[in-house]
């Protein structure tokens, strides 16, 4: 990697200057090739989205852009001015979100959120965590420059800071552990630790996910006030491409691993109206249709036709001084279809622990599941053979690198990570699932190894598998392509449709709610 640190050229000749350069590049890993050398220029002046289907080399353009995959023998170029700082660490930030908690934790486990005395003594919250983020960048910036130069670094940082503390409601956060954030706090805590060190280039993998409607608007609006009155270069690396900021200027298409060429967003957009999708095969749709009808008569632990699957009366969860639910009262009947939304940390996964026995403290509220009133002798696993479950947690909590087939495989054991070996008509289950959600070719590759939407999608084949009564997909579209959004919404419908099936979905986004949804729940936060 090079870095130019000459001062600042006259503004009519910095219009054409290219902040990062790459010609002919070849990863010197196989691996981590795209599909030919790649040849990219990224100008001052542009901001940039990287659209794609799933799996078509987003993550792998950005690992080499930003130094990951080195590459055979000419370097990613970069031309930083005017910043002063020497490093490309201290100048090029990349937030990923893949749902790990990645550094942050490196010991966590599925349902840890819900158990937060396992959370060690003197770990810290997310208040010191970015205070040590930003004492960092500001001593890293403030070398070399003038006293004058320096406050006037600090004031627009400390604006910043204050601007990203308002719009994320961030003094809620402070005193929190990281593990115990929501999957839209999370994003929202990465955001201002990343955005708040002042980087020269800010490279963001699907920034808008998990954030309610509210966030995503203020978001955007800060992001073109930075791009239009700052220097920052902002790259976008997005799987629902038909929501582009106003503030991209450009759009760099891939396809397979090839790389197409960068175009306007205009005509990305003009490109992306006349693209059509695929629906579930007709094959697909009746082998769903037509799946066996289990004889839930003999069931002890399901309720008759038609009566409550599901009631909370007057629940609330507390986590020391913090209120998450407060006198909730709340009821589904077998075969309705809940939409389940809200503000960010408002308690909506939460909600869905108590559900899915995954939150000891369902023991202590008065919480009926299938009929039963929780903690009346009943084991967890009586109720979560019922229940088809996908969320950010659960995605978050698969870590090991088991092949495919054996991550949906788990789904059968409600299990993370599959400790008992699929019988030979378990398993073709499993494969018929995958065949059904288009990952069959996936089956031997191993999961870490899949793309974060391809990840997704056997988590939702995990979901399905044992054909439950119950679903409860917390986020499901979650990093998944247009095609595969569609795709996976007729698949949901679909299911739905057979009898004695119930549903809660949650989502930020209305229009990724399917068409069978009858009822809606909308949490606010205490």
């Amino acid at each position: 990697m090079t870095i130019n640190t000459k001062e600042p050229l006259p503004e009519r000749q910095r219009k054409e200057r290219a902040v990062i350069t790459v010609t002919n590049g070849i990863t010197r890993h196989p691996d981590w090739r795209m599909a030919e050398p790649i040849n990219i220029e990224i100008l001052q002046g542009e901001q940039i989205a990287i659209a794609g289907d799933n799996a078509a080399g987003k993550s792998r353009l950005i690992e080499i852009i930003t130094g990951h995959y080195p590459l055979l023998m000419n370097e990613v170029k970069y031309d930083f001015s005017p910043s002063r700082l020497k490093m490309v660490s201290e100048n090029l930030k990349y937030i990923s979100f893949r749902d790990s908690y990645g550094d942050s934790d490196s010991t966590y486990y599925y349902q840890q959120r819900w158990n937060q005395h396992d959370i060690d003594e003197g770990t810290p919250t997310a208040g010191q965590l970015l205070q040590e983020a930003f004492k960092h960048a500001d001593e890293s910036i403030g070398r070399g420059l003038a006293e004058e130069e320096r406050a006037a670094a600090q004031k627009q940082r400390t604006e910043l800071r204050k601007k990203l503390t308002e719009i994320f409601h961030l003094d809620g956060l402070m005193d929190k552990y990281i593990i115990s954030l929501s999957s839209g706090e999370l994003r929202k805590f990465q955001l201002t630790k990343t955005l708040g060190t002042g980087p020269r280039v800010l490279i963001m993998d699907n920034p808008f996910i998990g954030l309610d409607a509210q966030t995503r608007d203020q978001l955007r609006l800060l992001l073109q006030k930075l791009a239009q009155e700052t220097k920052l270069l902002i790259i976008l690396v997005l799987s629902k491409v038909d929501d582009i900021p106003d503030f991209i200027t450009h759009v760099i298409p891939i396809e397979g691993l090839h790389i197409l060429p960068k175009i306007t967003r205009k005509e990305y957009q003009q490109q992306l109206s006349t693209r059509t999708f695929e629906t579930l095969s007709e094959e697909k749709r009746n082998w769903i249709l037509q799946l066996p009808q289990k004889n839930l008569s003999q069931e002890p632990f399901y309720p008759k036709e038609g009566s409550e699957i599901l009631k909370f009366n007057d629940v609330t969860i507390r986590y020391g001084s913090r209120t998450i639910l407060k006198n909730l009262n709340w009821s589904v009947n077998e075969g309705e279809k809940w939409a389940m939304s809200g503000e960010n940390g408002a308690g909506k996964s939460t909600l869905l622990s108590l559900v899915c026995a995954d939150n000891p403290q369902a023991y202590a509220c008065n919480i009926e599941l299938f009929g039963h009133r929780r903690g009346s002798g009943e084991s967890i696993w009586q109720i979560k053979r019922h229940i088809g479950y996908v969320s950010p947690e659960m995605h978050r909590a698969y870590l090991k690198d088991l092949p495919a087939i054996d991550i949906v495989a788990s789904g059968l054991h409600d299990s993370v990570g599959l400790y008992t070996r699929p019988k030979p008509e378990q398993k073709e289950i499993c494969l018929d699932w995958m065949n059904i959600f288009g990952i069959k070719e996936l089956a031997d590759r191993t999961f870490l190894k899949l793309s974060s939407g391809e990840q997704r999608l056997c988590l939702l084949a995990r979901a399905f598998v044992k054909d439950p009564e119950l679903l409860i997909l917390d986020e499901p579209l979650h990093g998944l392509d247009l095609q595969h959004r569609a795709y996976v919404k007729e698949i949901i419908n679909i299911f739905c449709q057979r009898k004695h099936k119930t549903l809660v979905m949650v989502t930020h986004y209305k229009e990724e709610f399917p068409k069978c949804i009858t009822n809606n729940i909308y949490l606010t936060k205490n």
